[in-house]
């Protein structure tokens, strides 16, 4: 195990002795395992009082955990429940009046303080300012801990004894008025404005010589392959005493946890409290790279520090690292392309929200990027919600791509040109200090993962002159290496960065599939297909029934169906403009039909995200090598902070539904799709390692099952392009009422690589796109589906085939015995209780099948002892396990 690893799960313990000491070697480093916490409206604001050993704190709540909100610390308490909360409107009538005064969070521990023995309280950032003391001494205060993001190491050595205390006392956020975590229009505010001690703080022991964080630069020749590879590692060695020390100084490279591939060893003498930089070079033969998943392996290489005085170890630090390069450039439209590894990376992903509290969960989190692996994703965006060290961690280890970066819309971009802001706190001199702080902690934080692929140090904003010179010189004093942006948007930049080549120009609300690929003239098609979309959706992410019971009432779900106008809670905040489902219902009513149910509307719905999202990744993947590409895009959103009702590819209990599998079928490594606005077919390959030949079978029928046209063809497939193979528009001439589209795309040994059903009327949706408004773009005239009302019922069996791999997958026979297509199956895995069974993974869902066709579909889940059938023309049904 990693010495991180280790110290992480050091506990504290307490026997008929006494208390363990919280930290007993030099080099120790541990977060405060849990807190006591309690309103300043109880304890008084003498905090000098109440940071002294021994405080009678019966009547406080007590947490037994190391890091969390005041309302995440409330939930963990069992003061308040979630589901309680989150069901229906119930948060709106939450008391948040209880959070306009200070709160203490407060702990005891113990240590063994003795001479040359150093001790530091570090912080690494708390929502959003503090007063920290220890022993009736001041650490720090409001002012010189402010920042959620801004981590500071406080030495603390003459003040500790054997018997501690620790007072931290948070201030109420304001999202106007401080650097903290908001939401934005994501949806309601939680009740405390995510305030307290969101992240770790820790204690670190050291003798006479102290490390700061180890910093690591990697580079090798292009292409990867048999080449060399340059490795440094620095640090910062300060002498603590006042009188000169000479430290042995030990390092070294191992791989994957295996023997050492590199050491070093040197001595250094120090004079009185001198700083000076360290810097250990090495030259390896052969290094194993890095790539994200989709284009191979994620070996990690682990960097280590010891300095040792007198003999005796002083400090340690450690970094674990991938080699990889990551660059980019703007190309002759102004739109910016990563590279990773020297190859032009197309970046394929959504934007990531963390937990309404501010709660982290790592095996959540990996479940989480395992769906966005599943989807074909390659990145994930974080807003201003740049989380912890161990989100870094897991998207290093599975192979995920992470662009980090500041939010939008609050005090982090109210600079004197944002006149988007209803409350404009222009920075203050302090505020740079805080900016500065806060920078310098997220890049030494972030430097060293291999999963890294840019810093946007701007959201819809980019920084103005000093703020932007604050950042660059902070993330160059950690020996950033991959892309700074300026921005997620084209309004301005600054000098020192120049143009972010990113676009932010929607929707974010319901536009139909066409929309993606009508990109002419490109200044008047705002997000279609081209450029880099830093954030763009049709605004779609309907929870499935399960989900739904969760967390709305009888009226809540009535109200989606019988009143399409209406306001919804669950949907955005009540200013915003997507806080009812008028733009989407609109559609679902005139390209659908009005329901006849809510089972009817959640079918409708479904079908509607399956194809908005499926389009959206469709639309990017097929036009990456067009004249003016399409470099990237980050769908809006991936997840949600709470349960809600749209925005998401998987829902806030990770239940996939139609907008997950729509963008699984898009965003495929080996691909055929659709051109909705040529009605031609493109072929598109994600891979840096495939090719050959390709057979593309393509099939139409109608409604009743008959034939209107078939063929195929063999087209030669090249790595990492995309390309225009085959026009439809002659076979698709003469729609009468609607038809299926069937693509099936198979490698040279006859596997199917990528099957894909479209549902096409006879006139696609008719865009405004003069009136187009920042989140979405009329339709005049929808496209008409309403035939589907009239389906004949089809007859689909549903069997488990015997026995089960290895891996725990389930495979399933889904058989249509009837002549006519059976339209929009979907199956969904559920335990002994009938509720969801979650996390689950399928090969495939949300199928249409043609008349007498089978397809094996498999999925993966714990618990599983049915499935549930249902559809647009077939009975429902259950299968058991």
């Amino acid at each position: 195990m990693h010495l991180h690893g280790w110290l992480l799960s050091l506990c504290v313990t307490i026997d008929a002795v006494g208390a363990a000491a919280l930290v007993s070697n030099p080099g120790d480093l541990i977060a405060f395992p849990s807190w006591d916490l309690q309103s300043s409206k109880n304890t008084g604001n003498d905090t000098t009082t109440l940071s002294l050993p021994g405080l009678e704190v019966e009547s406080w709540h007590h947490v037994n955990t190391s890091r969390c909100t005041l309302m995440g610390c409330l939930l963990k308490a069992g003061v308040y429940q979630e589901e309680d909360l989150f069901h229906s409107e119930n948060l709106e009538a939450f008391d948040a009046s209880i959070f306009q005064v200070p709160w203490v969070y407060r702990t005891e521990f113990t240590l063994d303080p003795e001479e040359s023995q150093h001790y530091f309280l570090q912080t690494h950032g708390i929502s959003s300012k503090a007063d920290v003391f220890i022993n009736g001494q001041e650490i720090a205060n409001k002012t010189s801990q402010a920042g959620s993001y801004a981590g500071h190491a406080f030495e603390i050595s003459k003040v500790v004894k054997n018997d501690n205390a620790l007072v931290v006392q948070v201030y109420p956020t304001d999202y106007d008025y401080d650097f903290a975590l908001g939401f934005v229009d994501w949806n309601p505010y939680p009740p405390d404005n995510g305030t307290g001690v969101w992240r770790d703080i820790e204690i670190k022991q050291t003798g006479p010589v102290t490390l700061e964080p180890l910093r690591v630069i990697t580079d090798f020749e292009l292409p990867a392959g048999n080449s060399t590879a340059n490795i440094t590692l620095k640090s910062v060695v300060r002498n603590l005493e006042d009188y000169e020390i000479t430290v042995e100084l030990n390092g070294k490279l191992s791989l994957d946890s295996e023997d050492p591939v590199h050491e070093w060893k040197q001595s250094i003498t120090l004079v009185p409290s001198q700083s000076t930089e360290i810097t250990l070079f090495a030259t390896l033969e052969n290094p194993a790279i890095w790539w994200p998943k989709q284009w191979g392996e994620q070996p990690l290489y682990l960097g280590q520090l010891l300095v040792s005085a007198d003999g005796k170890v002083s400090d340690t630090a450690e970094q674990s690292f991938g080699i990889r390069k990551v660059t980019s450039e703007l190309n002759s439209h102004d739109d910016t392309i990563f590279y990773v590894n020297g190859l032009p990376f197309q970046v394929i992903g959504a934007g990531y929200s963390g937990d309404m509290f501010l709660r982290w969960d790592s095996e959540k989190f990996t479940t989480q990027v395992k769906l966005m692996l599943d989807l074909g994703h390659n990145t994930v965006r974080l807003e201003g919600k740049n989380e912890h060290p161990e989100l870094y961690e897991i998207a290093d280890r599975i192979g995920l791509m992470v662009m980090a970066g500041w939010e939008c819309c609050d005090k982090w971009e109210a600079w004197s040109y944002n006149d988007n802001l209803v409350v404009k706190s222009e920075w203050t001199a302090h505020d740079y200090e805080i900016a500065n702080a806060s920078m310098r902690h997220e890049a030494l934080m972030q430097q060293g993962h291999p999963s890294l692929l840019a810093y946007l140090v701007g959201s819809d904003f980019w920084p103005n002159d000093e703020a932007t010179r604050i950042y660059i010189n902070a993330l160059k004093q950690a020996d950033w290496q991959v892309p700074i942006i300026a921005s997620a948007s084209k309004q301005g930049f600054p000098k020192l960065l120049g143009p972010s080549g990113l676009k932010m120009d929607g929707p974010y609300d319901w536009v139909p599939p066409n929309y993606w690929y009508d990109t002419e003239p490109s200044e008047d098609r705002l997000g279609a297909a081209f450029g880099f979309g830093s954030e763009l959706g049709a605004g779609v992410g309907t929870p499935e029934m399960g989900s739904l019971k969760k967390f709305l009432s009888s009226s809540d779900m009535e109200d989606l169906w019988k009143r399409p106008n209406k306001g919804l809670y669950h949907m955005s905040t009540r200013v915003s403009s997507f806080y009812d489902r008028k733009i989407y219902n609109d559609a679902l009513w005139a390209r659908y039909g009005a329901p006849t149910s809510l089972e009817d509307y959640l079918l409708k719905a479904q079908i509607m995200d399956y194809e908005a999202t499926r389009a959206q990744f469709e639309g990017f993947s097929a036009f990456w090598n067009k004249e003016r590409p399409a470099t990237g895009l980050i769908y809006w959103m991936l997840n949600n902070a709470w349960p809600s009702l749209h925005w998401n590819l998987f829902d806030y209990y990770t239940h996939p539904a139609g907008s997950y599998f729509g963008a699984k079928v898009g965003a495929r490594q080996e691909h055929a799709a659709y051109d909705y606005q040529s009605k031609s077919v493109y072929l598109i390959n994600h891979s840096v390692g495939n090719q050959a030949s390709r057979t593309i079978t393509v099939d139409v029928i109608n409604t009743d099952g008959k034939t209107i046209y078939n063929g195929s063809g063999t087209v030669e497939t090249e790595p990492n392009t995309s390309k225009n193979v085959l026009d439809l528009s002659k076979a698709l001439e003469s729609i009468e009422g609607v038809v299926f589209l069937r693509l099936a795309l198979e490698n040279e040994i006859g596997v199917v690589l990528s099957r894909n059903v479209y549902w096409l009327a006879n006139a696609i949706d008719t865009l405004d796109w003069d009136s187009s408004d920042w989140f979405y773009t009329p339709v005049t005239e929808y496209a008409n589906f309403t035939a589907f009302n009239e389906l004949q019922s089809a007859e689909v069996s549903v069997s488990a085939v015997p026995g089960e791999d290895p891996e725990g997958t389930t495979s399933l026979v889904v058989e249509n015995t009837s002549g006519i297509p059976a339209f929009f199956v979907r199956l969904n895995a559920v335990d002994d209780n009938g509720e969801d069974a979650l996390p689950v993974f399928w090969s495939d869902n949300y199928v249409t099948l043609w008349p007498h066709e089978k397809l094996e579909l498999r999925f993966e889940s714990q618990g599983a002892a049915a499935v549930q059938v249902s559809g647009m023309n077939i009975q429902k049904s259950e299968v058991g396990l």
